[in-house]
C-alpha cells in the first residue's frame, strides 16, 4: 500500500496538502500545518518547523491518539513529504549561517532518531517509514555532512526518463490533447500508422527533455493554436522561448539563392574571391541545413545544430569573411556572426568561459559567453577561429554540442543550438613542423592543383585531430563538412587590391572630402610591392598596402599645414628610403567646388 498523505513544501508556500486518500482527507487538512514558512528565516521560526517535521514523520501518531473522544485509537497515517527546489534552501552549503546549520543538524538528528510508523495500513511485519524526499540538482547542493552524516539518509539519483518513457508520456498527452481540444489531434482520415508517427515525432523532438517539459510543451501548443502533429514546433518553442523561427521562411531560401548569384554584386562569390569550390560547398551545405536536413541519414538526428561548416586552409583566403557572408545570407545581418578567438582559450580552464564558472568558483555569477550568447538569439552563425589552439576541454564541448546540440553551464540552464550554424576553421594542413629542426615548413604551395591541396590538407587536418590533439571523434562528428580554401592566385590577388584601394578612397573621401589618385605606374608599382607575397593572401595585400600606402599617406597628410575639404592627392611615386621606410611622391590639388 502508498502513502496516504502527500505533503510539498518550498520557500514561498511553506508545507501544504498536495494530495490525501479519500478517508483520511478531513483528518489530513486539519493536521498539516497552514502557513508555516519553510525552513524559516529566524531560530524561533525554524525550531516551528523542526517541531512539525517531526510531527510529520511520525504520521501524527500523537495526535491521532487524541482525536477520538471515545478513547479509540486512530493509527498514524502513512505521510510522504516532498522538499521541492531544495538546492535553493541556502546560498552557499559550505558557509552556513548559525541558523542553517542549526536547521539542517535538527533535521540530521531528526533522522536517527525517527521511529518506524506502527499500526499504519500495510505496514504489518514490517518497519515503514515516513520519508522526508529532498528534491535537490545535485548532492552537493545540500551540507556534504547532512547527505552522508546518517544511515538513514540515502542519495538517491533520479535518471532522466528514457525512450519507452517518453513514448508512455506522449501517448498520455496525446489524449488529453485530444479532451482539452473536443477533437482529433489529426485529420479525421489519418490511419493509426500517421497517428503513431506523430507520437513518435513527438517523442524524438523531447529527446533530453523531462516529463514535465513534455507536458508544458503540449500545454503552450494548445494555448498557440499548434497542432498535435506539429509538436516538434512546439518543443522548439519551449526550449527556445522565441516564437520566430528564421529557418521556417521562405525569405531564407530566396536568400540562398541570391547569396549564389554572380549577377548580385552582395553575393557570396564576388564576397569571397577566387574560392569558387569553397563557396559553392558552403552553399550546398547551407540549402541542406534550411531544409532541416542536416545529419538525415541518422536514425535519429536529435537536436544538432543545423549546419556545421569546418573552413581549413591557407591564412588570409577569405574564411572569416565567408563565415560573415554566411550570418548576412541566412539572417540578412551580419550582427548574427559570432566570433570566438580560440588562441583565447587555450588555458586548462578555458571552457568555463564558455560554459560559465562551477558554483563557488570565481565568475559563476557571470554565467558563459558562449551560452549567454545563444540563449539572447538562438539563431546564429557562430565562428571558432583557429580551432587547433583550444585547450582540449574546450573541445569536448564542441564534442558536446556537435553530438546532443546542447550544453548545460555552471548554473544548471541549458542552452540549444538546434538553430545555429557552427563554424570551425583552422589553418591546419598546409604547414607541418620539421621533427627535427622544430621549424615550420610548408606542405603545399601556390599553385598546386586544388584537388590535390584538397586531399592534403583534409588528410594532414585529420591526422592532427587523431595524433596530435587525440580527438579523432570530433572529426568525425564533423564528417564531410570540411571545406578547403585555395591559394590567392595572381588574378584574384589583383583584384583584391583593386578592392582594397577602391576601399581606401571611399574612407578618404567620405571622412576627409579628400580625394586619392594613383598615377598608372605608381599603382602598378603598389600592386607589385603588396601582392608579392602569395603565402599570405588577402590578409598579405592588406599589410602590403598599410605599409606602402596608408602609412606614408597619413604622413604625408599631417605633414601639410592646412589641410582643405576638395583637396585631391595624387601619387605618382612609391619609393623605399635607404632605412627602408616606404614613401610617397604625391602632388595636393585643390579642387574648387564645381570643377
Amino acid at each position: 500500500m502508498g502513502y496516504q498523505v502527500l505533503l510539498v513544501c518550498d520557500q514561498i508556500n511553506g508545507i501544504s496538502l498536495r494530495h490525501a486518500l479519500p478517508d483520511v482527507t478531513e483528518a489530513a487538512k486539519t493536521l498539516a500545518p497552514q502557513h508555516l514558512t519553510f525552513p524559516g528565516s529566524t531560530a524561533a521560526q525554524q525550531e516551528k518547523t523542526c517541531a512539525e517535521l517531526r510531527k510529520i514523520v511520525g504520521g501524527w501518531a500523537e495526535e491521532r491518539r487524541r482525536a477520538r473522544p471515545d478513547g479509540v485509537e486512530l493509527p498514524p497515517l502513512r505521510v510522504a513529504l516532498v522538499v521541492q527546489h531544495a538546492s535553493r534552501l541556502v546560498q552557499d552549503v559550505t558557509r552556513l549561517s548559525p541558523d542553517e546549520r542549526d536547521f539542517f543538524l535538527a533535521c540530521l538528528q531528526l533522522a536517527d532518531s525517527v521511529k518506524p510508523v506502527r499500526g499504519a495500513p500495510g505496514s504489518a511485519g514490517r518497519e515503514l517509514y515516513n520519508p522526508v524526499i529532498w528534491l535537490a540538482e545535485g548532492e552537493r547542493d545540500l551540507p556534504n555532512w547532512f547527505v552522508s552524516g546518517s544511515e538513514r539518509i540515502r542519495a538517491v539519483a533520479v535518471p532522466e526518463p528514457d525512450a519507452d518513457e517518453r513514448l508512455r508520456m506522449a501517448h498520455l498527452l496525446r489524449r488529453e490533447y485530444e479532451r482539452k481540444r473536443r477533437t482529433t489531434s489529426l485529420a479525421p482520415s489519418a490511419t493509426a500508422k500517421e497517428s503513431e508517427e506523430a507520437v513518435e515525432s513527438f517523442v524524438r523532438a523531447a529527446s533530453g527533455m523531462r516529463l514535465v517539459g513534455m507536458r508544458e510543451s503540449v500545454e503552450l501548443a494548445l494555448d498557440r493554436g499548434i497542432p498535435f502533429r506539429s509538436m516538434p514546433d512546439a518543443v522548439r518553442v519551449y526550449r527556445l522561448g522565441v516564437e520566430k523561427n528564421p529557418w521556417s521562411r521562405e525569405e531564407i531560401r530566396r536568400r540562398i539563392l541570391r547569396g549564389e548569384d554572380p549577377e548580385n554584386e552582395h553575393s557570396v562569390p564576388r564576397r569571397v574571391l577566387g574560392q569558387e569550390a569553397a563557396v559553392s560547398k558552403t552553399l550546398d551545405i547551407l540549402k541542406r541545413a534550411a531544409l532541416g536536413l542536416s545529419g538525415a541519414q541518422a536514425t535519429s538526428p536529435g537536436h544538432r545544430p543545423r549546419g556545421v561548416l569546418f573552413f581549413a586552409g591557407p591564412t588570409g583566403t577569405g574564411k572569416t569573411e565567408l563565415a560573415k557572408a554566411v550570418a548576412s545570407v541566412l539572417f540578412d545581418n551580419e550582427q548574427a556572426y559570432l566570433r570566438f578567438d580560440m588562441s583565447e582559450f587555450s588555458s586548462s580552464h578555458a571552457a568555463d568561459r564558455l560554459v560559465g564558472a562551477p558554483p563557488g568558483y570565481v565568475g559563476f555569477e557571470a554565467g558563459g559567453e558562449l551560452t549567454a550568447a545563444v540563449r539572447q538569439d538562438p539563431f546564429r552563425v557562430i565562428l571558432f577561429d583557429e580551432i587547433e589552439k583550444a585547450d582540449k576541454g574546450v573541445l569536448d564541448k564542441f564534442l558536446q554540442v556537435l553530438e546532443d546540440g546542447r550544453l548545460t553551464d555552471g548554473q544548471g540552464v541549458t542552452t540549444y543550438f538546434s538553430e545555429c550554424v557552427l563554424i570551425f576553421t583552422s589553418n591546419l594542413g598546409v604547414q607541418r613542423i620539421d621533427p627535427e629542426t622544430q621549424n615550420r615548413e610548408w606542405i603545399v604551395a601556390p599553385g598546386t592543383p586544388y584537388p590535390l591541396l584538397e586531399a592534403e590538407v583534409k588528410k594532414n587536418v585529420k591526422a592532427h585531430f587523431e595524433k596530435v590533439i587525440g580527438r579523432p571523434e570530433l572529426m568525425n562528428r564533423i564528417g564531410g563538412n570540411v571545406v578547403v580554401f585555395d591559394f590567392i592566385s595572381e588574378e584574384v590577388a589583383r583584384q583584391i587590391f583593386d578592392l582594397q584601394v577602391g576601399n581606401i578612397q571611399r574612407q578618404l573621401a567620405a571622412g576627409h572630402r579628400i580625394t586619392l589618385e594613383l598615377a598608372p605606374d605608381a599603382r602598378e608599382a603598389l600592386r607589385k610591392a603588396c601582392t608579392a607575397d602569395q603565402w599570405s593572401g588577402g590578409r598579405g595585400i592588406g599589410m602590403g598596402l598599410e605599409t606602402h600606402l596608408i602609412n606614408p599617406l597619413a604622413r604625408a597628410l599631417f605633414a601639410r599645414p592646412v589641410l582643405e575639404p576638395g583637396t585631391k592627392v595624387v601619387v605618382s611615386e612609391v619609393m623605399r628610403t635607404e632605412d627602408g621606410r616606404a614613401e610617397l611622391v604625391a602632388d595636393f590639388v585643390r579642387v574648387t567646388e564645381g570643377r
